[in-house]
């Protein structure tokens, strides 16, 4: 089973950025097969879905909040996932977690719904500052 980790967060200004990673474990050819995803999770709250690649990394998805802002993209050939977060603001304060989806060669880019995702990291902390 792929295994993934999370870096990059910290602590930062309003209005200003950070790039998450995401290393994944194993081998790159089983890594493409699979859309990926970013969620997060604010103390408190439940777990929401950010953005997600799909597996040819052509299609991406993001959640209306973060549209315009975050930019997600991959490296097959280094088994990486990033999440580019710019013009941050307060609300975008949690964990964030990157997630592979469960099911390979998916049609469509992965959503929301967690339930479509087996396999997740243990998070990165994302702290801005107003």
């Amino acid at each position: 089973q792929v295994q993934l980790v999370e870096s990059g967060g910290g602590l930062v200004q309003a209005g200003g950025s950070l790039r998450l990673a995401c290393a994944a474990s194993g081998d790159t050819f089983t890594f493409i097969r699979f859309g990926m995803a970013w969620f997060r999770q604010a103390p408190g709250k439940e777990r929401e879905f950010v953005a997600a690649i799909g597996w040819n990394g052509g299609v991406t998805n993001y959640a209306d909040s973060v549209k315009g802002r975050f930019t997600v993209s991959r490296e097959n050939a280094k088994r990486m996932v990033y999440l580019q977060m710019d013009s941050l603001k307060p609300e975008d304060t949690a964990v964030y977690y990157c997630a592979k989806d469960s099911r390979d060669f998916r049609v469509v880019v992965p959503g929301a719904r967690t339930q479509d995702y087996n396999v997740w990291g243990q998070g990165t902390q994302v702290t801005v500052s107003s």
